[in-house]
């Protein structure tokens, strides 16, 4: 048999259909024509099997990929058996990113809707991006966090409450992370000094927490850890700026300023032991000190030299505060009333409780004092907070004429006086 008799018998098994046996034979090909016929079958016949192996390129289907998924799923827990579980659990990140490597990893556009995110203070831009994503702002953690890296300068973020919204691009994200006006301000600014009425009335006013229920909250002062001591959070209350999250209570608001108040003598050194003593002592010396920052060593000198000796403390910023009053003189009938259990002009020693909330500073004086022989002090300048100390009683009354001098100068500064 001829190579083009074969090769005409197996095309026509392959493609030709039955021949119908009424049909007219076709005339005899000549080899030339068989060849001719077989090539052109042969190529054919490879064009086929081309497609079929290697169909053209298409974008792939969810639904396709889903099904990928499946399978990928089934040979783990197939060849795994119950440790595929952990398997899966463990690489499912990994294997979703690859199969789906087509799907766009970023939102468009400026967002949809609201969403409230929290930035903690010490959060990373990593862990800012992880925050979005989880809080549906961004589709993905690396969206955010690739765009994070090619950003200069490196981006800040403030700790704090953000309002923004669903579905934003990494692009709109961080730019509405960067505009003040999307933080949700509940901040409180508290100066050393403060008294716990007055703290109290701030963090209402930052939160939006009632007054009566942080007061209601602070009645209770050992449910926060204070020393036995304690009848009141005065002293306990740290002055510095706070920011609290929405929906904080009264009671978790007030534990944030005492755990910051422990913080801060835990890092001086103060033992739980001695809380009470350099709390007391330190609020007072927040309270009569100026401006200057020295001297509030020397402030806390005078009143350690008159503990030591014996000597009244004689502190009218005590007086004061146990009369419900905020003058900077005391009267002569408030010096002598021995029913103010602050008033130590008549009950020896430090009073029975702090008068205000001492920041570090004051801490740090009374546990160390400035050394010297200081048993007076008095303000000579009441605009500037210029203090002359003393050792003698002549060179303290010389102060306070110095002082007297200076309110009979002018009305501006008899103002100060009052």
């Amino acid at each position: 048999m001829t190579p083009n008799h074969s090769a005409d018998d197996t095309t026509e098994a392959v493609t030709a259909p039955p021949d119908d046996e009424h049909e007219i034979e076709p005339a005899p090909m000549t080899r030339r024509e068989a060849r001719e016929q077989a090539a052109r079958r042969a190529h054919h016949s490879t064009l086929a099997w081309s497609q079929q192996e290697y169909p053209s390129p298409q974008k792939p289907k969810k639904h396709r990929r889903w099904l990928t998924v499946t399978i990928v799923i089934v040979v783990i827990l197939g060849l795994f058996g119950a440790g595929g579980v952990y398997v899966w659990n463990t690489f499912q990140p990994q294997v979703l990113k690859v199969l789906n490597a087509n799907e766009p990893t970023d939102y468009t556009g400026s967002g949809t809707g609201s969403a409230v995110i929290s930035i903690k203070d010490g959060d990373t831009g990593e862990d800012v991006a992880s925050t979005l994503h989880k809080g549906g702002v961004v589709k993905t953690t690396s969206a955010f966090y690739d765009l994070l890296l090619k950003t200069k300068p490196d981006p800040v973020f403030q700790p704090g409450v953000y309002k923004l919204k669903k579905q934003m691009s990494a692009k709109s994200a961080l730019s509405a992370l960067q505009n003040p006006k999307n933080k949700l301000a509940r901040t409180a600014a508290i100066p050393e000094g403060t008294t716990e009425k007055d703290v109290l009335a701030s963090l209402s006013k930052a939160t939006k927490i009632p007054v009566a229920q942080l007061q209601s909250a602070a009645s209770d002062p050992h449910s926060f850890g204070l020393p036995a001591e304690a009848t009141t959070l005065e002293g306990f209350l740290f002055p510095a700026t706070y920011t609290f999250d929405p929906g904080t209570s009264a009671h978790d608001a007030i534990k944030t300023l005492v755990d910051r108040s422990f913080k801060a003598l835990d890092q001086d050194g103060v033992s739980q032991a001695d809380r009470w003593r350099v709390v007391v002592l330190a609020s007072i010396v927040q309270k009569e000190a100026g401006p200057t920052p020295g001297d509030m060593g020397k402030v806390a000198r005078v009143f350690q030299n008159r503990l030591d000796t014996g000597m009244l403390l004689q502190s009218d910023a005590t007086v004061a505060y146990g009369a419900g009053v905020s003058r900077v003189f005391t009267t002569d009938a408030e010096r002598e009333d021995a029913g103010n259990p602050y008033n130590t002009y008549v009950h020896a020693g430090l009073p029975v409780g702090p008068i205000s909330n001492p920041g570090d500073d004051a801490i740090k004086a009374a546990l160390n004092p400035t050394p010297g022989p200081w048993l007076y002090f008095v303000a000579v300048n009441l605009k500037t907070g210029e203090t002359d100390f003393s050792t003698t009683v002549q060179e303290h009354d010389a102060a306070v004429q110095k002082l007297q001098d200076w309110c009979n100068a002018s009305a501006e500064n008899d103002a100060y006086c009052k």
